[in-house]
């Protein structure tokens, strides 16, 4: 009995520290960056004619704007416009950097403004994808930030049935082109072109960054990566902002691959050529009291020889982290493990199939809160045969209750001899009282595994249930502190206690009582509490979890009712 009342309490304790741990011992604020680690990364190196050490530029500061619209109004531009996309290139630069999520918004209402993914240099925390050519050696020109290039059409607009072509000479016998294509989602391609009509050879390599000037604000949780991250040499990468302005630099050669930024929901990533080898690089900068984060590919150099061309391509995803579409770029165009974008954690093997299941679900009865109470039924009647295991012995135990008290009082201070007869007696009845864990930790990793689906897949972003619940992916938002919602006042977060989670700690504290209590004082008192400590912790939690532990409580205690009262017809 006290083996099973100390793995119990175990389990709770274990619970209780994975999921307040991130609210009582919060990350630790980001060190103070030290600028001599960065001093001279990401800056152009130019390299002898075989190429050595030849790396991205680093990203380049634009004239300072007052907003994010003048910003923009600082070049003229080529318009994008697609059905999930919409925004424009800069002919300065011809970066990618002015893209707003068509669908998103930033908050659950509809007019709300959508998403901003891209703002270009000059604006406020500046965020774009740059591509271009490194020369192996120094005097030849190039296109840069501030090169004003040309497009071929009177009228250019990036569109998924219309590509753009832009062009740009240095002036020295070399002309760039470059082609960019979009399909219908997120995907953007990148054609590199450079044709040499001197009478020399020119070396260059290809490059692709992405930069991104502020550490965004991220949710500080231990289960969800945001910052630079990658596929390298087939090696998942993911580097926190706080440790790559610590280190400065991350590189690595791979062959094919990936590299990006990654918010909770959102994505910006390059993909070079599946099938050459380049060098891929984090990089953070202060150089001028901003913080600046970038990651880079630069392929291998190519000669190119008199009245030759040469070429290179690049892929470019920018857009929200969607699993199905993830999935299909990363077999359509060769990207490897590109669905590692999405934080899907340890128990992946768990996670993804119950996002799946989830999708289904809510396909078949459109809304995301009841495809949760339904996934909730699917996973009782797949644990059925443990649970009703369990909750048979739980009755054995609570019929025993009145024995084992006998028991108590009887060898109270001799610990081993009340052990030795309550071993006989569990003999005699044929109980085994451990028999009712093996179901509470099972649900513990499935526990976790729905957690992170109701956490990092945008699926669940402003997915709304029936009532005031608006986004699933968000905590309850009503409170008893101002009388959900009576009383005028907006209490601070800690007293944010909504019906959901009372809902919950109600249904927890039922399921209690219909367990046999311990026998121990303190340790009945501590169990006492934990619906309580309970409902505080998960009221911060996604509502549509809490909805889940609710709705499972639920069925459990149906469950465990309807097996108690057939154990005490037993004779």
């Amino acid at each position: 009995m006290n083996e099973q009342r100390n793995l119990i309490l175990a389990i709770a304790l274990s619970a209780l520290i994975l999921f307040g741990f991130q609210y009582l011992w919060p990350a630790p604020p980001p060190a103070a960056p030290q600028p001599t680690a960065t001093t001279a990364v990401g800056v152009p190196v130019p390299a002898p004619a075989n190429g050595a050490a030849v790396q991205a530029p680093a990203a380049v500061a634009a004239t300072h704007a007052e907003t994010r619209a003048d910003a923009i109004a600082q070049s003229r531009r080529v318009a994008i416009r697609s059905p999930l996309l919409g925004g424009s290139i800069a002919l300065t630069g011809a970066r990618i950097d002015d893209l707003t999520l068509h669908g998103f918004h930033e908050t659950a209402k509809p007019d709300s403004p959508e998403i901003t993914l891209l703002s270009p240099g000059g604006a406020p925390n500046p965020y774009y994808a740059e591509f271009g050519w490194v020369p192996a050696e120094a005097g030849i020109k190039v296109p840069g930030p501030d090169s004003l290039w040309r497009p071929q059409a009177a009228n250019p607009e990036l569109t998924p049935q219309t590509p753009v072509v832009l062009t740009w000479d240095n002036g020295q016998g070399l002309r760039f082109i470059r082609t960019l294509t979009m399909d219908d989602r997120y995907l953007f391609t990148v054609f590199e072109r450079v044709e040499n009509s001197t009478d020399k050879p020119v070396t260059l390599y290809p490059y692709a960054l992405i930069a991104r000037t502020g550490t965004p604000k991220t949710e500080d949780m231990y289960i969800l990566h945001e910052g630079p991250l990658g596929v390298l040499d087939g090696t998942l990468k993911e580097v926190k902002y706080a440790d790559l302005r610590k280190d400065g630099l991350v590189e690595q050669k791979s062959v094919g691959g990936w590299l990006g930024i990654t918010d909770k929901y959102w994505l910006t990533a390059i993909v070079p050529d599946p099938k050459t080898e380049a060098k891929g690089r984090m990089v953070f900068q202060r150089p001028d009291a901003h913080d600046r984060y970038q990651v880079d590919f630069t392929g291998g150099g190519t000669a190119v020889e008199p009245g030759k061309s040469a070429e290179a391509n690049f892929r470019f995803f920018a857009g929200a982290k969607t699993v199905a579409l993830l999935d299909e770029y990363a077999e359509k165009y060769d990207i490897n493990r590109f669905s590692y974008a999405i934080d899907f954690g340890w128990f992946w093997f768990l996670t993804k199939p119950f996002f799946y299941m989830l999708r289904m679900l809510h396909d078949a009865l459109g809304n995301m809160g009841l495809a949760i109470l339904a996934l909730t039924v699917v996973l009782k009647l797949a644990m059925f045969p443990l649970a009703n295991k369990s909750y048979v012995a739980m009755s054995k135990m609570k019929r025993l209750q009145p024995e084992i008290k006998k028991l108590q009082d009887r060898f109270g201070e001799d610990k081993m001899r009340l052990q030795q007869e309550m071993m006989a007696l569990y003999k005699t009845e044929k109980v085994n009282p451990v028999s009712g864990c093996l179901p509470i930790l099972i649900q513990i990793p499935v526990f976790f595994a729905l957690y992170k689906v109701l956490f990092v897949t945008i699926e669940m972003r402003h997915a709304p249930f029936y009532g005031w619940i608006h986004d699933l992916s968000a905590p309850d938002p009503t409170t008893i502190f101002n009388l959900f919602g009576i009383i005028p006042w907006d209490p601070p977060s800690f007293l944010m206690l909504g019906v959901w989670p009372l809902i919950m700690g109600v249904t927890m504290y039922l399921q209690q009582k219909l367990n046999p209590a311990p026998a121990d004082p303190i340790q009945a008192k501590m169990f006492q509490f934990l619906p309580i400590i309970f409902t505080f912790l998960l009221s911060s939690f996604a509502a549509g979890l809490v909805i889940y532990w609710a709705w499972s409580n639920t069925l459990s205690i149906l469950q465990q009712w309807v097996i108690m009262r057939r154990a005490e017809r037993l004779p």
